[in-house]
């Protein structure tokens, strides 16, 4: 009896699971106008050394499941029929957001660097929106910025931590509450309920926080960690 109990209550998370993802996606493209698309996912019946190995066709992917595959990154919509249709097929796809445009940029680091910046950020009173965390990586969403903008904030560092990942135009960034090979994708900093759509901080405000916080923290100032 404990064994069927079991089963149905894994089953029932599971259910649950899914439906938090489809609803997710729906929350960031319809209410939110964030253009999404489905992860490539994880095979759920091979893995490697490292963990669970990604759908796509490349069998040494450094990111499994966490980047789009099919549908391409140009597929991203605010369609809610076409997210929906995705969700419904493939309920366990992680959420992927295309970045810049008219939706957020994001600046990542690693996991224990970003703890230590968004103290920092704390401290000064810096206003800060939603915080997207894995276990090995945070990314801080910002208000959308150009790459010629950009270049010129990091043409003015005297360097430049490697470990240090730009989201702009053309990129990406898996939202929670996906499942990819790094693990599960949660809030740090959650936006807040009932939100229109999540203030963001432009990208000047916090990037000498996260290149500080970077340098200075052991092995998250050159290691480029997943």
């Amino acid at each position: 009896m404990r064994e069927i109990l079991g089963r149905r209550r894994r089953l029932r998370f599971r259910r649950k699971a899914k439906s938090a993802r489809l609803d997710a996606a729906v929350t960031f493209a319809v209410e939110w106008d964030w253009p999404v698309l489905p992860g490539a996912s994880l095979r759920t019946t091979t893995r490697t050394a490292a963990g669970a190995a990604c759908a796509c066709p490349d069998p040494d992917c450094a990111v499994p499941g966490a980047h789009p595959y099919d549908p391409g990154l140009l597929a991203a919509t605010t369609d809610e029929r076409m997210v929906r249709w995705w969700w419904t097929r493939r309920p366990d796809a992680p959420v992927v957001l295309a970045t810049g445009g008219r939706a957020p940029c994001a600046v990542s680091l690693p996991a224990v660097a970003g703890a230590r910046a968004l103290a920092a950020l704390d401290a000064s009173g810096m206003r800060l929106g939603p915080v997207v965390a894995t276990p090995t990586r945070w990314s801080i969403l910002v208000a959308p910025y150009g790459l010629e903008r950009l270049g010129e904030l990091l043409y003015a560092k005297d360097s430049v931590p490697s470990s240090l990942r730009f989201h702009g135009e053309g990129g990406y960034l898996l939202l929670p509450p996906s499942v990819a090979g790094a693990g599960q994708v949660r809030w740090e900093r959650a936006p807040l309920a009932g939100s229109a759509r999540p203030w963001l901080p432009d990208v000047e405000a916090v990037v000498d926080a996260l290149v500080e916080a970077s340098t200075s923290t052991p092995g998250g100032g050159s290691r480029l960690t997943y």
